[in-house]
């Protein structure tokens, strides 16, 4: 309880953010946003959370190659929202698939009706660090894209597989829907976050992801991240 209260009272903070910039020093605001970038975090990692203790060494076990075909790529190959239980979410009904199960998850004060219908609550976007209320409005973003995943290793994967992969809770995030579309299947090297102050975290899960699934990266990405990871020292 005390828990839920504590990230409302940080979601209230951020809808505030603006109005206390305005009477608010600079580092004062800094703070109440990473107040709220360590909620999203700790809200959006899975219960068995793949972030590497140590990111620099695991992006250095990653095998670096350049990307490989998209040919024979098939978004509908890779099974989504399927029965959350089944991939090991935490949900309130046993009909939840995995989008409800997320937007669960990562709100607050939501609104589950009938079959596990989610009918409202409040989303914090990491992206973009606004918030909204209808549910019609997120995007379950997979951190590390489908498409990438399929010209990083994926491409030889089976069914069972890639449906794991698609429903993973480590690599799956509440954001705004045209957020979503703006970053699309792009790697880190060609699409970040808006919100600068979860480069760190972003950079953290990415890696995960990659080594959870054996994946590969390329140059460019893996320059990236490294840049990504240096935000971890400045915070």
């Amino acid at each position: 309880m005390r828990r839920s209260l504590r990230r409302i009272t940080v979601l209230i903070a951020v809808l505030a953010v603006g109005a206390l910039s305005v009477s608010c020093s600079d580092a004062e605001v800094d703070a109440i946003l990473d107040e709220v970038v360590n909620e999203i975090e700790n809200a959006n990692v899975g219960s068995d959370g793949e972030v590497p203790a140590d990111a620099g060494k695991a992006l250095k076990g990653l095998e670096v190659s350049r990307p490989g075909s998209m040919a024979g790529y098939d978004r509908e190959d890779f099974p989504h929202w399927s029965d959350a239980q089944e991939f090991g979410w935490r949900v309130p009904d046993s009909a939840c698939d995995v989008r409800e199960a997320a937007l669960i998850r990562d709100g607050e004060e939501v609104s589950v009706g009938e079959g596990c219908d989610v009918e409202s609550g409040r989303w914090l976007d990491p992206y973009t660090t606004r918030t909204y209320t209808d549910p019609l409005d997120i995007d379950i973003d997979h951190l590390v894209p489908l498409a990438n995943a399929y010209r990083s290793g994926a491409s030889n994967w089976d069914g069972a597989e890639r449906e794991l992969y698609a429903n993973d809770p480590d690599n799956l995030l509440s954001v705004e829907d045209n957020a979503n579309q703006e970053k699309g299947d792009k790697g880190p090297e060609a699409w970040k976050p808006p919100n600068r102050t979860i480069w760190c975290s972003y950079a953290k899960r990415w890696i995960g992801v990659k080594s959870k699934y054996d994946l590969t990266i390329n140059p460019q990405e893996r320059a990236a991240l490294k840049q990504m990871l240096s935000s971890c020292e400045k915070r």
